[in-house]
């Protein structure tokens, strides 16, 4: 035990049982505070490494990269949060475009990423419980003939989307007359809005407002032609850190870490709760 030097005895005893009765509280807050089961960490990191695919570009993914310290977006601080819960290191891997990233978390050479789930996606990955709704948008060079949301399905537009998207997947079954034009990564998108090769480029707010701040002139439409649902995604076979994953996905909607990491990586876009 510590000892306290310059007080009378008495004082000395009060104080001394002071700092054993707050040893004693840390003790059992230690004793308290949630195990990761064995199996739950083997199955959501396996090598000992929690590897988080990220893509450059997106609030809800990576914004910053210019060095690990300055990372900043949703996925790469969820992710070094899960990481910590689970008493390992994190690695932030960094992919050209969504579609890699995902590629990656399907082939178990990722463990952990954040994007839309999809039914489509469910089929190669698994999905946590939801942690944000997005609005799908519009952005618009300064002379698109697409003046508002409703009106992008025209003879002659060209829409510009994410190659490997949902947004790509959506907008291809639905629009009759307008074409896509499925662009590789969201530099490229900007070069063809400032080129006003396309008429308008189309995805979830968050990314539409990043990108817009690259491409002046540009501007994002009001309303939306739909909804993002983001939410973790582990690779197959690894059911036995499901629950645990999604106790986790609760917990940080609950306690702030998702708002602050929401602020910290500029995210906008998000949809109202449903009533």
């Amino acid at each position: 035990m510590q000892r306290i030097h310059g007080l009378n005895p008495s004082r000395r005893s009060l104080l001394a049982a002071a700092l054993a009765g707050a040893a004693a509280l840390a003790g059992c807050a230690s004793a308290s505070a949630p195990v990761v089961p064995a199996a739950t960490r083997a199955a959501l990191a396996p090598t000992g490494t929690l590897r988080v695919a990220v893509y450059p570009g997106s609030p809800t993914s990576l914004v910053e990269q210019a060095s690990p310290e300055r990372m900043r977006g949703v996925s790469v601080d969820i992710g070094r949060s899960l990481a910590a819960r689970l008493g390992v290191p994190a690695q932030i891997v960094v992919y050209p475009r969504l579609a890699q990233a995902l590629e990656a978390v399907q082939r178990g050479e990722a463990d952990f990423t954040i994007t839309n789930a999809t039914a489509e996606r469910a089929r190669v990955v698994d999905f946590a419980s939801t942690l944000v709704d997005l609005e799908l948008g519009l952005l618009v060079p300064a002379a698109s003939r697409v003046t508002a949301v409703e009106r992008l399905d025209q003879a002659g537009v060209t829409v510009g989307v994410s190659q490997g998207s949902s947004s790509e997947r959506v907008l291809g079954g639905r629009l009759k007359q307008a074409k896509l034009r499925s662009l590789a990564t969201l530099e490229a998108a900007g070069a063809a809005l400032r080129a006003s090769e396309i008429d308008a480029f189309a995805t979830n707010k968050a990314i539409l407002f990043e990108l817009a701040e690259r491409a002046p002139g540009t501007r994002v439409l009001d309303g939306r032609w739909g909804t993002e649902h983001l939410a973790p995604a582990i690779p197959k076979g690894r059911e036995a850190g499901m629950a645990w994953l999604t106790s986790f996905t609760e917990g940080v909607r609950r306690n702030g870490e998702l708002e602050r990491a929401s602020q910290r990586a500029g995210l906008r876009g998000t949809a109202p709760p449903a009533p």
